[in-house]
């Protein structure tokens, strides 16, 4: 499964690291945007495959954050 940003914004805080469990729900990426801290979240359960972002990141509307499995 591919974790998209469903706006564009600064990558605040990387929550996850490659090989980190995570449950449905658990946040992934905070981003920051329009001066709000938005949390973005695992949709289901697996394992952090990949993390395609880093703190400090401009992202846009559908970039790929993270691969989870």
């Amino acid at each position: 499964m591919e974790l998209m940003s469903p706006l564009p914004g600064l990558v605040a805080t990387v929550h996850v690291k490659t090989g980190d469990s995570v449950a449905a729900g658990d946040p992934v990426v905070t981003l920051q945007s329009m001066k709000m801290e938005i949390p973005i979240a695992a949709e289901s359960a697996g394992t952090v495959d990949e993390v395609l972002v880093a703190e400090g990141d401009e992202i846009d509307t559908g970039a790929i954050l993270a691969r989870i499995s």
